[in-house]
């Protein structure tokens, strides 16, 4: 996992089978024609209506779906520990203290209550707000949909002293409930093994993503002590690999959390945690050095990708408390122009959090919250909190107003350079970067470009690719580390300019500069080709770095990939295979025997064009990896440690994951 981005493999293979509809027997549409689908048969015919998608990102949601059901626990106040184990068959089992899902009989469905949760959609006691003020997940249909993706699921309950079991294949009860023992223990243990025929591709739990999940809701809900243990490895000493992740003082740990790689502005972190015309808000944010805006939103612990009305609250409420304060304080009376949203917000890592009894949000995904009354009571909280701090911290208050006064003149700055790319960007094809060598089809879902580190390897790109639809766009040397550097000196990077412009987004005005404008993007495909050495990954990463800072919304929308060139030819007489790690080499080697030829590249470059064409460019046989954005906050933190200015903490990231890791300091 590199960045905390996660790269889906993906073969992308040439369709070999046409529909026709002469070859077809003709039949009649009648009722009999309509399939009237049981929930749980449903779930499994359309598993990425429940959970997104049934690769990486769908494997892990169906642990979060389980925790979520021991957060709902402990949010009620129910709960304060919660366990999940990596088993060694790949499987998860997940344990809290709560009071146990009821095992009585269902009034209605003449089953267990634990049956009917586990069996049908849509049940649970989420919708009950006398047993669930708030709740995340997918409001009853977690543990359900959890169930039905499952080969295999266990449930053990701890409840008025005994002990309750039930177990089900691919949904379907293999016996009704019942008593096993007696203990005084509470609480629900669950056991499950996803269904191998529906994760086809993904069935590997990755730790790292996983951990990156409790970690923050540990800090979302503080005073829970999550434990994650893998028992799928040892450590030197022979214990099963693990973490605990627990925090007192819950989102001002985690600000200090994601900006621990960041020079800060103040010692103290600014904070607010209380309730606001009945909504519950929490709210910590601190300024650093760097010049990008880091704002995570939380509603009910889900991650509000896409903001809502709760960040629409908070930069309203910070922007009318700061600038009341900066016009007070007499520091902008010489400035020429007004002081914009964004000025405010350079260099703020900020988390947001509300508790919602009932939040409406915008699409299935759940990632804007639409919930208007929450914008107020959001706003009134981040203006108690400034107004207190400031008035409490004077010195601290100067420095803040500084650092905007420095944002505004750097975006009147920036603007100038922005107007110049986006002049660049919207002209016709004889605009285009003079070193694009563009392809011939003209349906952008058709299309993909190859940004490739250095002329040399352009070169060669562009003599064994497929004309008809792959374009190359060679770039010179590293780019610039956008991280480090201010909006203005990004926009004037020739480099930065030449992706733009052949890739012909526009840029957003200046009250969102983040925004981009992806209905004239030219590729849908964004292919980005490097060596397969430390400097290659140097560069990918410096990429994915203004991709994720400047674009983050063709990650998000699943447009960027990273090829995969081999780093070995294998060669005994007319024999040949090629390598793409030591592994695979020493393999290979044991397969052909003694003498063999072993070519090391060092470079795109050193191949030939159809080389490059046969391993890393030809959608028949190669390989690209997806970059997807798993987790916002961890990929911002990772980020900034991997570019940003302070060097033990990248010096340590490194050390521990060199093995897995090809990245330089």
């Amino acid at each position: 996992m590199l960045c905390s981005v996660i790269f889906f493999m993906s073969k992308v293979l040439k369709n070999q089978s046409e529909f026709h509809m002469s070859e077809q027997p003709k039949k009649q549409y009648s009722a009999d024609s309509i399939q009237a689908l049981e929930g749980m048969e449903h779930v499994r015919m359309r598993p990425s209506m429940y959970i997104g998608d049934v690769g990486t990102r769908g494997l892990h949601h169906l642990v979060y779906e389980v925790v979520d059901n021991s957060i709902d626990e402990a949010l009620a106040g129910h709960c304060d520990k919660i366990s999940v184990i990596i088993n060694e068959d790949n499987s998860i089992t997940t344990e809290d203290n709560g009071r146990g899902i009821p095992v009585d009989t269902h009034k209605k469905e003449g089953v267990s209550a634990l049956e009917v949760v586990m069996t049908k959609i849509g049940a649970g006691g989420k919708f009950d707000k006398d047993s669930y003020k708030v709740s995340g997940g997918l409001h009853g249909v977690g543990v359900s949909c959890v169930n039905a993706l499952s080969e295999h699921l266990k449930a053990t309950v701890f409840r008025d002293g005994k002990i309750w079991e039930q177990e089900y294949e691919r949904g379907k009860t293999l016996y009704p409930v019942k008593s096993v023992g007696a203990s005084d223990k509470r609480g629900t243990v669950v056991t499950f093994r996803p269904d191998s025929t529906i994760f086809t591709q993904v069935r590997e739990y990755n730790y790292d993503t996983l951990a990156s999940r409790l970690r923050e809701l540990a800090y979302l809900n503080k005073g829970i002590t999550i434990t994650l243990t893998d028992r799928r490895h040892k450590d030197e000493k022979g214990e099963f690999e693990g973490d605990t992740f627990y925090s007192e003082e819950g989102l001002t740990e985690f600000v200090k959390y994601l900006d621990g790689n960041r020079e800060p502005l103040m010692k103290d972190v600014i904070s607010f945690e209380g309730e606001k015309n009945g909504v519950p808000v929490e709210v910590a944010m601190v300024y650093n050095t760097s010049f990008a805006e880091n704002l995570h939103s939380y509603v009910n612990n889900i991650n509000t990708h896409e903001g809502g009305t709760h960040l629409t609250g908070f930069r309203r409420g910070l922007t009318h408390t700061l600038k009341k304060y900066s016009d007070n304080s007499g520091m902008t009376d010489k400035l020429k122009f007004d002081i914009a949203g964004d000025d405010f917000r350079e260099g703020l890592t900020a988390i947001i959090s509300v508790k919602v009894a009932e939040p409406q949000f915008e699409g299935q995904t759940k990632t804007k919250l639409g919930n208007r009354e929450v914008s107020a009571s959001v706003s009134q909280a981040v203006s108690e909190m400034l107004t207190n701090y400031l008035e409490e911290h004077p010195d601290d208050a100067k420095i803040i107003v500084q650092k905007v006064i420095l944002a505004a003149q750097a975006r009147h700055a920036a603007q100038k350079a922005r107007e110049m790319v986006q002049r660049k960007t919207v002209m016709s094809i004889g605009g285009l970067p003079g070193k694009l060598s563009d392809c011939s089809e003209q349906d952008p879902a058709k299309c993909e470009v190859f940004l490739v580190e250095g002329d040399s390897a352009g070169g060669t790109a562009k003599q064994g690719r497929d004309r008809a639809f792959q374009a190359i766009l060679p770039l010179r040397g590293k780019i610039l580390n956008v991280e480090k550097a201010m909006q203005h000196k990004v926009f004037e990077n020739e480099e930065i300019k030449n992706i733009f412009t052949a890739l012909g987004v526009t840029i957003g005005t200046e009250e969102d500069s983040k925004a981009l404008n992806l209905s004239k993007l030219r590729y849908h495909k964004i292919v980005i080709m490097c060596d397969a050495d430390i400097d290659g990954s140097h560069i990918a990463t410096l990429i994915l770095t203004f991709f994720f800072r400047y674009m983050k919304e063709l990650i998000e929308n699943g447009h960027v990939y990273i090829a995969t060139p081999p780093l070995y030819l294998v060669s005994k007489g007319k024999k040949k295979k090629y390598a793409w790690n030591d592994q695979e080499r020493d393999e290979i080697v044991e397969e052909f025997g003694d003498n063999c030829k072993i070519q090391r590249y060092k470079g795109l470059g050193e191949m030939n064009a159809g080389q490059l064409w046969d391993t890393t460019m030809n959608p028949e046989f190669r390989t690209l990896r997806q970059v997807n954005i798993d987790n916002g906050t961890e990929a911002d933190r990772i980020f900034s440690m991997l570019m940003g200015d302070e060097v033990p903490p990248r010096r340590e990231f490194i050390e521990k994951n060199a093995i897995y890791a090809n990245i330089d300091a």
